[in-house]
Formats: structure tokens, sequence, C-alpha cells
């Protein structure tokens, strides 16, 4: 490479990887992480020559792209609700519709706010929704779980580094939680063994697979949520969900069966799915 700018460089490099069928936007994202670039800086920088440096970088950052390496994998982070997570291969990748997921669960519990709360978020993964919910809502006492020592550990050093005071229990679903729950909050393994085949290559590839599928076609974990939840969950508690595109009238039978005192209330995400389930 010889005086070539930052443009003609990702240019040609998005180019490279839309050949391959690979998403070409890709390397301009890590490009302007790894530089901590706005599109701001960007547009003003990119006529300016790349150094030889960033273009070993650049070269070793395009492999793994072609390999379908989560670009999140690469940079080591997230965002989630404006705040930066430490993701890798134990940890599911936090995505948009799990935002939406917390920002209904604060809508809605906004009179609460200041209320001592007990907050339970199974499945916690990175830690996104129970640190978040934490930060966002000091008052609440938020406790999360997970099955995975690996993906705990991560959790913890993502509330630590955030100064998110949450705790923490390695379990299966709720075994670990004894007092009674005002807010339980989950995005658990919903995914069919059978969709493996539509799914994209890096979530094949990379992703834990023990924080993605779930048997009886994907519910399981949603049965056995609500089957514990019957005797932990507060009288006037709550229960907010993520749930997959095609799964909203299945989850919302198991919840309505096992709490036929309350109302199970369906929610569309931005792309216009069923995608979030209330129980209140």
């Amino acid at each position: 490479m010889a005086d070539k700018t930052y443009q003609e460089v990702l240019s040609w490099a998005s180019s490279f990887l839309e050949a391959r069928e690979k998403e070409g936007y890709a390397i301009l994202y890590v490009f302007l992480a790894r530089k901590k670039w706005s599109k701001t800086d960007w547009l003003l920088h990119m006529n300016e020559i790349m150094s030889q440096n960033e273009y070993e970088q650049l070269q070793n950052d395009l492999n793994q792209l072609l390999n379908d390496y989560p670009p999140q994998y690469l940079l080591g982070y997230e965002e989630f609700y404006g705040r930066y997570f430490q993701v890798n291969a134990a940890t599911l990748i936090p995505r948009p519709e799990t935002e939406e997921l917390v920002e209904w669960c604060l809508q809605k519990t906004a009179k609460q706010k200041n209320e001592q709360l007990h907050v339970v978020d199974v499945g916690t993964g990175t830690g996104a929704i129970a640190a978040t919910l934490k930060l966002e809502r000091p008052a609440w006492r938020v406790e999360a779980v997970d099955i995975s020592q690996k993906a705990l550990i991560t959790a913890q050093t993502n509330s630590q580094t955030l100064g998110a005071e949450v705790k923490f229990y390695l379990g299966n679903t709720l075994a670990p939680v004894h007092q009674p729950i005002d807010i339980l909050i989950a995005n658990p393994p919903y995914i069919s063994p059978d969709e493996w085949k539509v799914m994209g290559a890096s979530v094949r590839k990379y992703e834990p697979k023990l924080a993605l599928f779930a048997e009886n076609e994907g519910l399981a974990n949603y049965q056995k949520i609500a089957q514990q939840a019957q005797a932990k969950l507060a009288k006037q508690g709550s229960i907010f969900l993520e749930i997959g595109y095609t799964q909203g009238a299945a989850v919302e039978q198991i919840f309505q069966e096992k709490f036929p005192q309350k109302k199970v209330q369906l929610k569309k995400d931005l792309a216009g799915n069923d995608r979030m389930l209330l129980v209140h």
C-alpha cells in the first residue's frame, strides 16, 4: 500500500467483503471504532493518508470479518443503552431489541422508580439488562442469574466497570432466587434447534449456543420461568420478556395459563414483530 487515503482503502475493503457476500459496512464500523472516530471525524479525515500500521490492522480485521467473526467480538465491546459492555465468546452480543425491552420496562414502571423493588434478570449474559436497570433506577435492588460461569464473570466485570451494584448468581433460571420478585425480566435462549440452518453464519460459528437455543421449539425456558415464577413472583409483581418473533401466541398462552389473574400483553418491536411480552 502506498499513499492511499482512508477513503480509498475503506472503499476497497468494503467492496472486497461485498464481493464475497459479506457485510461491506462492517469494516468501516470496526475501523471507526478503533480510531474512536465519529462519522463527523470520518468526513474530516477521510482524504488523509493511511499509515502502514493502520493498514496492517485493517488487513487483520478484514481477514477476521471474511471468516464471519462478529465485529463486536473483534472490538471486545458493544454499545447498549448508551453504555459500553464488554463482550466475548462466552456472551451473546446485546441486540437493539433488548434495548427496547429495557426501555419498555422503564416506561411501564416509571411510577415505581424510587421504590426499593426487587428486580431479577434471568439469563443475564453480559449483564447489560441488569446493569442498565440499576443505573437507571438506583433505588432498585437488582439481582441477575446465569447458567454460565464465564458469562457471569463478564457480567460482573461490566457492572463493576460501570459502577452498577448488581448481585449475581450462578444457576438455572430462578432456582437461586428466594425472596419475592417485584420485576422479573429476561431475554432467555429462545431459538429452536430447527432454526439453525436459517441463522447468520457469524451467530452459528461464534456466539454461545448455550445462550441461543432452547428445546420444545424454543419455548422450554419460558415454560420453566412461568412455572418457577408462580411461587417466586410477588403478588403485584410483573414479568418482562423478550421473545422470538414467531412465538407471541405460544408464550402468551404459557403465561396466561400460569397467571390467569394477570394481564398478558404483547408488544411489537420497531420492525413490527411481536418481540416483547409483559405479565402484570
